[in-house]
């Protein structure tokens, strides 16, 4: 069905990762909501999708899918969807969007906190601008080089502390170091998409810190984000340290380091395409495997 295929599912996993864990962080400290976990994935996956269709809108808007694109084919752009068509759905999705993340806010804040309501609220209004915005409007931000910033950032920061606190009404500064190992690792996974798609980004005018700072020196920047993202969480796991279930996340090392390889011997960017899937699923598991040493330890 095409609008499946607009809603491109396989981006999904990438998305779940900072729910799942910034949930399994509350869990470690004996303090998991069912309901919040479940408004958290539903919140998370509606706005990926979001995201996901004002991508594909923006980018046909801006010539950026064309002949030359590399990676799956954009609905709009092929003319399976309108673009009429395409801008209903995502007003659909920007109201499923407040719905569950209403839901989501009103299920986790407790005591009624007025102040952290509508903290949350601006969060969630920044989140569904963030979505739309990557490459929607006249100054998208993914055009400008500030995509891996927000995506550190709602992927990371805002994704594993805030669901967190959801869950728990607390905040402790040693959260932002597995919040932080996430917002690097799914950073990662746009600057290897903007690695790909770096002749057609530069011929379309898409000024990507990859298109800015050329092959060699994204590839050099790649690599310390993904080490980076590793480091912070042997800091966190050294600073919480109850038993050696919390290292079943350097499982992700071994395919993280093929991945590297992989990428440094690479000089043909439309062969990434692989290891794009590759990233995004490593980054998922590695989010999994993070949680389920935080689970067998309790």
């Amino acid at each position: 069905m095409v609008w499946i295929e607009a809603f491109r599912l396989r981006t999904l996993p990438l998305a779940l990762s900072s729910a799942i864990l910034g949930s399994f962080l509350a869990y470690a400290d004996r303090q998991f909501n069912p309901i919040v976990f479940g408004l958290a994935i539903s919140t998370t996956i509606i706005l990926q999708i979001l995201s996901n269709l004002a991508n594909d809108f923006g980018d046909s808007h801006h010539g950026t899918d064309n002949a030359d694109r590399v990676g799956p084919e954009r609905t709009v752009q092929s003319g399976k969807i309108s673009k009429t068509e395409m801008k209903r759905l995502i007003v659909v999705f920007i109201i499923l969007s407040l719905i569950s993340g209403g839901l989501l806010i009103f299920s986790g804040i407790k005591n009624t906190n007025t102040g952290m309501i509508l903290l949350f609220f601006g969060l969630g209004i920044a989140s569904i601008v963030a979505a739309v915005k990557y490459t929607v409007g006249k100054n998208p931000y993914g055009y400008s080089g500030f995509g891996d910033l927000f995506v550190f950032i709602f992927f990371g920061l805002v994704g594993v502390c805030g669901t967190y606190f959801l869950h728990t009404n607390e905040f402790h500064l040693l959260l932002l170091l597995p919040a932080a190992s996430v917002g690097l690792l799914s950073a990662g996974v746009l600057n290897l998409n903007n690695m790909r798609d770096i002749e057609n980004d530069t011929a379309s005018g898409k000024k990507t810190l990859v298109v800015r700072m050329g092959s060699e020196y994204a590839k050099l920047y790649h690599t310390s984000l993904i080490v980076l993202s590793m480091v912070l969480s042997i800091i966190y796991v050294i600073e919480t340290w109850q038993s050696v279930y919390q290292l079943m996340f350097l499982l992700s090392v071994v395919p993280l380091g093929f991945h590297l390889y992989e990428v440094f011997q690479n000089h043909v960017p439309h062969k990434l395409n692989n290891q794009l899937k590759i990233l995004a699923l490593t980054t998922f598991f590695f989010s999994v495997t993070y949680s389920l040493g935080i689970f067998l330890i309790k």
